[in-house]
């Protein structure tokens, strides 16, 4: 009896003299008890608890674009994209790297017929089909494939240490997940030419001068900015957002005719919803509107 009371104080002794369990931050939620990410933190957060985190979490190889990354990437957000609770997602990396490219280590050895025939890189669009808004929240480097998932989101903000950047050429390849075609929708012919063949990078203020990205903001501030503007998209009506979002990304893809006859189907959509009456009858009534996503 004795020698267990002893070693009972021993371990009592030992257990006090270890560290606390880490504070949780305040307003953020672990997304799911049962979801587990090796690659990824993914968190709701917000006042009401209405916006996706999702932060790359593979910091030994700069947030380098795996395959096992990239997996997770598409099964977090079809988490997302199926919560009621959730309005907006936002996507970061570290104060270091957004993503400092694909994993290269994983590209060195294929041949042309595994990737033709297995579809390589075809699971990246996951992140363009999401109807819910996303944001990127860019600091450090997005590089290659990271600067191709930031543009696959609809907006971007930038950290003012940002660096944006399609290097595939100097690896003796090009962009195979967009950047030969979002980055010329978004900055032009001539600059994506330029950065597509030489490999040189744009600065956070240089995305910003070519329509790259939206703003930007000091480093510490750039995330909580993003979940300030996904708060604010989120308390909208998700249903809305949504026609909002695919109408915008008409003009992005489509010609003009395409673009507009999108545009004047969705909106006269909404006057199908209760979304749209309660939002008019709102601002008739001068009250803030209540929006159900109905």
């Amino acid at each position: 009896m004795a020698a267990a009371l002893r070693a009972l104080l021993r371990s009592a002794a030992a257990t006090a003299l270890l560290p606390p369990p880490p504070r949780p931050l305040l307003g953020v939620r672990a997304y799911s008890a049962g979801a587990t990410f090796q690659y990824l933190s993914v968190q709701k957060t917000g006042a009401r608890q209405s916006v996706g985190l999702i932060q790359l979490n593979r910091p030994q190889a700069l947030n380098a674009l795996c395959e096992g990354l990239m997996e997770e990437l598409s099964r977090a957000l079809e988490a997302m994209e199926s919560d009621p609770q959730v309005g907006a997602i936002v996507i970061t990396g570290s104060q270091k790297a957004f993503a400092a490219g694909a994993d290269i280590k994983e590209m060195q050895n294929k041949t042309f017929q595994e990737c033709y025939s297995g579809g390589f890189l075809a699971g990246w669009d996951k992140v363009s089909t999401v109807r819910k808004p996303i944001i990127a929240a860019v600091n450090g480097y997005a590089l290659g494939g990271g600067c191709e998932l930031a543009m696959m989101c609809d907006i971007i903000y930038a950290g003012e240490k940002a660096q944006f950047g399609q290097p595939e050429i100097l690896l003796g390849t090009i962009p195979g997940a967009g950047g030969t075609q979002r980055l010329t929708r978004a900055v032009g012919k001539s600059l994506a030419m330029e950065m597509v063949l030489t490999g040189d990078r744009i600065s956070a203020a240089e995305a910003k001068e070519a329509g790259l990205v939206s703003k930007v903001f000091p480093v510490e501030k750039l995330l909580d900015a993003a979940i300030a503007c996904a708060e604010k998209i989120a308390s909208n009506s998700k249903l809305v957002a949504a026609m909002a979002k695919e109408s915008v990304n008409a003009a992005f893809e489509t010609t003009l005719t395409e673009g507009m006859r999108t545009e004047k189907r969705l909106f006269y959509a909404t006057f199908a919803t209760g979304d749209r009456k309660e939002g008019m009858t709102a601002f008739v009534e001068k009250r803030k509107a209540n929006f159900t996503d109905s």
